[in-house]
């Protein structure tokens, strides 16, 4: 581990050797570009791209694109990038994560390699975490790019598809992870090639690229429709679960957050819902539903994992502590915590397109990252991402003092020494940062200032529009501000006027994140630039991160600490003590990269399966020219399968009566087949007797259509109505099969093996029922005519 870490170290202080050469080149350029005038400096963009055009790469220009974009950045923004940024500008553009610390100006780095990347005319995304970001960054640092004569998009989900087609065509668009990968799955469900908004995925810049390729890679976006299915179990089971007993009828394992049933709850389940066995196959779907009621009303806790406002039930971000709108729980848990809140119960959807945002971004042919915290997961991002992750200096020494933890024996006496501690820095004119892991401690710890006089502001996700203006203000002397994790991203807090003098801004964190990187930005919030500031954290044995991991040893540490001490609410500070806390916190983050990389090898199936269906999608509607010879070939292969199922066996034993069905259904008018023309033929005798059938009728079809234009669009629509309706169907069954394939442990076969394997034998299923339903719509189609074409391609029902 040593050699390990010793190599990493290494690496970094290579590539920073590497990177300041080019810096240097760079920056001896500043002279020649400062003397021109705005026209000659934008004029340099267009010489840029005739170079590119003469065969000319990225990096034989980049010393000088880099040049340009800072004279211009000077002359737009009155800002021009230090070396450490043009440093972490060339990592940027080479595809790896430049991990630059809060008040670095990472936003101005970026500058650099967009425009850089942006010559060659294929589009560079800027992904932020939210619309505010993305809208701000846009206006601010689109002026570079547009004084250099490059367009600039926003993409946000309030625009129509023509105005998101826009900002995807422009040479650079902002917009968030969210937006990006839901636009990917509508254009992978149209019918039309003009209904699509995205163009090839080239190269993103990922802003606070952890909290989405880390702490979001195991949520999947979902375009879903509604599925029909009936709320009223969702109550029953959430009735029941209010009357069980901890231990008695469930059990919780609070280290992985699961919940089950015990024998006498089980007996309990069997006898109010009238059952033999419980577990019987009749009742899977009530099981599940008790599953979520127990997940609902045990695990799931208000104000934390979620907030309910104005009668609805939305999420909460753990990592950001802002509620995710419009985000619902998948597989019906959304609906038993709605139960349970006692709020009306929305109907449960069914999904027709997903993608983690893992899979998403992989797609890119260049993806690179910004972020204060990233080197604690450098071993993920290389493995998944193949992104190593470069540390760039400050530009100023950091001066910060971080205090090592206090450790409190209960909840109270931990909050009361926060408020003792708030009160005195108060007294003096020292801003205060309180950063918290809930809502409901912001306003318990509101609660308790407001009792002691101590004037504040309160930012959690139930006032999350006022936080641009809250963060303004809390870096003016005398502020108080508690906050969830969301004032930890994207933000930065100016000190006042005279703050510097009084030891900068504080920042007292109330408990330990399960993520060290989140306490990181937290700390980060102060001592930004080279200005000073402390941080300190405040814990308790009864903390979450105490409860569920390492709470033994801390608490012998307690012991052996604190054996002289005669009261029980004295704290007690150590070096130690850190060092546990944060071996806890290294135990929560392996867990959870072993979960990442478990939904990782699991979405592989389903991103080989989605490939190659989108892929398919992709060849019929860019097709220009009928598909006669695509729709053929599937309606051979269809013709294929049913002789070859009706022909198994002995020849007395063929279903000659079935093939004639199936022939009846799907190809032929039944008056013009009889069984007697079926038999006395061999297996490949049917098989081209059949198709010849077919490809009358077929043709007979095409003949009542105007021309190739029309027999496209009618071929078209019918393949990709097909698809979509059977995709949306598998990927239904894959998520059954997924939740199955985990019992199959306890009968000793390995729970991935087993997905993948039935997991492709129901894509080959799928793929036939595809080619089936194909032969069958077109075959058994009434052909009208002056039909309209956006009438046929009326749009299902998404959200």
């Amino acid at each position: 581990m040593a050699n390990f870490l010793k190599n990493l170290i290494e690496n970094d202080k290579g590539e920073l050797r590497r990177t300041s050469k080019i810096a240097d080149e760079v920056m001896a350029m500043e002279p020649t570009y400062r003397e021109m005038t705005d026209e000659q400096l934008r004029n340099m963009t267009t010489e840029f791209k005739n170079r590119l055009a003469s065969k000319e790469t990225l990096e034989d220009i980049l010393p000088e694109a880099f040049a340009v974009v800072r004279e211009a950045a000077r002359r737009v923004l009155g800002l021009f990038p230090y070396k450490v940024q043009i440093q972490g500008g060339i990592i940027l553009h080479e595809g790896n994560i430049a991990e630059m610390k809060t008040g670095e100006g990472k936003t101005l780095t970026e500058t650099m390699p967009v425009y850089l990347n942006a010559l060659a005319g294929k589009g560079v995304h800027v992904v932020t975490v939210n619309d505010y970001l993305a809208t701000r960054d846009s206006k601010e640092m689109g002026e570079v790019y547009r004084f250099l004569g490059l367009t600039v998009g926003l993409n946000l989900n309030s625009m129509n598809p023509s105005e998101k087609r826009e900002a995807y065509n422009s040479d650079v668009t902002y917009s968030t992870n969210n937006e990006l990968g839901f636009d990917y799955l509508r254009d992978n469900m149209v019918v039309y090639k003009h209904q699509m908004v995205q163009r090839p995925l080239y190269y993103a810049i990922v802003d606070e690229v952890d909290s989405i390729l880390i702490d979001e890679a195991r949520t999947p976006l979902i375009i879903s429709g509604q599925a029909g299915k009936s709320t009223a179990l969702y109550t029953r089971a959430d009735y029941f679960v209010k009357g069980l007993k901890e231990d008695e009828d469930y059990t919780i394992d609070l280290t992985s957050k699961s919940i089950n049933l015990t024998d006498g709850g089980v007996d309990k389940a069997e006898k109010v819902f009238r059952l033999e066995n419980l577990y019987n196959v009749d009742n899977t779907a009530l099981v599940h539903h008790i599953d979520q009621a127990l997940r609902a009303n045990y695990i799931m806790l208000v104000d934390i994992d979620y907030v309910v406002d104005e009668g609805k039930v939305k999420i909460v971000d753990g990592f950001t502590g802002r509620i995710m709108e419009g985000r619902r729980y998948s597989d019906g848990l959304h609906q038993a915590i709605e139960a349970k809140e006692g709020v009306d119960i929305e109907d449960e959807s069914k999904t027709m397109a997903t993608v983690t945002f893992q899979n998403y971004f992989r797609m890119y042919n260049k993806l690179a990252g910004m972020t204060g915290t990233a080197k604690t997961e450098e071993d993920e991002f290389r493995e998944i991402y193949a992104m190593n992750v470069i540390q760039i200096p400050t530009n100023r020494p950091v001066i910060r003092d971080d205090a090592a933890d206090l450790l409190f024996p209960n909840l109270r006496s931990k909050f009361n020494a926060v408020a003792d501690e708030i009160i005195r820095r108060h007294e003096k004119g020292q801003p205060i940062l309180v950063g918290t892991v809930a809502v409901e401690t912001s306003e318990y710890l509101s609660q308790l200032l407001t009792r002691k006089g101590v004037p504040h502001e309160v930012l959690n996700a139930k006032n999350h529009f006022k936080e641009a203006e809250i963060i303004m203000q809390a870096g003016q002397r005398g502020a108080v501000t508690i906050a969830t994790n969301m004032a930890g991203r994207g933000t930065d807090i100016k000190l006042g006027s005279g703050v510097k003098e009084l030891g900068g801004l504080c920042v007292i964190g109330t408990e330990r994140h399960e993520s060290r990187r989140i306490d990181d930005q937290l700390r980060g919030r102060s001592g930004r630039q080279g200005d000073p500031g402390a941080s300190q954290f405040y814990l308790s044995l009864e903390d979450d991160l105490m409860r569920r991991f390492g709470s033994d040893r801390i608490k012998g540490l307690w012991e052996k600490l604190n054996e002289d001490e005669d009261e029980n609410d004295v704290a007690i500070q150590s070096r130690m003590l850190t060092r546990q806390v944060e071996s806890a916190q290294k135990r929560v983050e392996g867990n959870n990269y072993d979960t990442r990389k478990n939904v990782l090898e699991y979405d592989e199936v389903m991103r080989e399966q989605r490939e190659v269906i989108y892929g398919q999608r992709h060849e019929v509607i860019d097709a220009g020219e009928p598909l006669t010879d695509y729709v053929k070939a599937m309606i051979k292969r269809t013709i294929e399968r049913q002789v070859a199922y009706a022909t198994e066996g002995e020849k007395k034993d063929w279903k000659l009566e079935s093939l004639l069905d199936f022939a009846h259904s799907a190809i032929v008018n039944p008056e013009t087949l009889e069984l007697s023309d079926l038999q006395g033929k061999n297996k490949k005798e049917l098989v081209n007797f059949l198709y010849e059938k077919a490809e009358e009728v077929y043709s007979e079809k095409i003949s009542q259509l105007n021309g190739p234009e029309q027999i496209a669009e009618f071929e078209k629509v019918i393949i990709l109505r097909v698809v979509d309706s059977k995709w949306t169907d598998h990927i239904d069954m894959m998520d059954h099969l997924r939740q199955g394939v985990g019992l199959r442990a306890y009968a000793q076969t390995n729970p991935l093996t087993e997905y993948q394997t039935e997991g492709f034998d129901r894509f080959e299923e799928m793929v036939a029922a595809i080619e089936y339903d194909v032969t069958r719509f077109i075959m058994k189609a009434q052909v009208r005519q002056n039909v309209e074409r956006e009438q046929v391609n009326k749009p299902g029902g998404t959200n």
